[in-house]
């Protein structure tokens, strides 16, 4: 349920997010403009800005406009056209209707995993949203990748918790290049004499006795004597558990259930 609970609240945060303009960003690659100039619809025009981050426009050829905001793009431009002696005064207007320069990468449990454009700035709840949610095996955190004044660094965030407490200030900033991961939901597995053997996502402090009931229950010939759990250490070796009274699963438990012997 958490999972669905946190889809959710993500696309609702995301529906009334406040966010920056695409102007706000400067112009890259891959980025489609509307470029027009007041009282001369001959000089509008409709382009892509190239690799080299240049656009051709009529009249003054190609024009370098990566790295500029759309506001120093306009007036570049319109310099360029007055000092051209081509109008005496150029009001140029450019409109961003497609941004490629700016991409996130939504990774991991999601419904649509992807780069996805970026027209402003967005959070990770924004962006969780945008690829669909979080999927059926997705887990309860998120890896946040940022690269910030050449440094990366790695958070990890508790979607279920921060949605739960209100609490939005992990609910971190993204820009271009960051990546967002969300991880797939410990699991632990169950078999031997139960009525629905298998694996199964493992919610927080779940106990060994919920652990039965979401396998379905014992089955006649089962018993809850000599329960045994089979779990890896940190150093990868397999070691038997006895089960006690209220004990808690951990990832990839594999808990047996015996047969009773009456």
């Amino acid at each position: 349920m958490n999972r669905f609970y946190v889809a959710m609240l993500a696309l609702l945060l995301a529906v009334f997010s406040l966010s920056a303009s695409a102007n706000d960003f400067p112009l890259g690659a891959g980025d489609a403009l509307k470029i027009s100039v007041f009282g001369n619809p001959d000089l509008s025009l409709d382009t892509k800005v190239s690799e080299a981050g240049n656009i051709t426009f009529p009249l003054i050829g190609d024009v370098t406009v990566g790295g500029l905001s759309t506001a120093e793009a306009e007036k570049k431009i319109s310099g360029l056209l007055t000092t051209g002696g081509f109008l005496r005064k150029a009001e140029v207007n450019i409109m961003v209707t497609e941004l490629q320069s700016q991409l996130i990468s939504v990774l991991g449990q999601v419904l649509r995993p992807g780069r996805y454009p970026i027209n402003g700035k967005r959070t990770v709840t924004d962006m969780l949203a945008v690829a669909g949610g979080v999927g059926p095996e997705g887990g309860d955190t998120a890896t946040v990748i940022r690269t910030r004044e050449g440094k990366t660094n790695k958070q990890v965030i508790n979607l279920v918790e921060m949605i739960q407490s209100s609490d939005m200030n992990s609910n971190l900033d993204l820009l271009n290049g960051d990546i967002v991961y969300v991880e797939r939901a410990p699991k632990f597995y169950i078999y031997g004499e139960v009525q629905h053997p298998g694996g199964y996502r493992l919610e927080r402090n779940m106990t060994v006795t919920q652990a039965l009931s979401i396998g379905g229950g014992l089955t006649p010939r089962g018993t809850e004597r000599g329960l045994r759990i089979k779990r890896r250490d940190t150093s990868g070796t397999v070691n038997m558990i006895d089960v006690k009274n209220g004990m808690e699963l951990q990832p990839d438990d594999v808990v047996y259930v015996k047969e009773s012997m009456f």
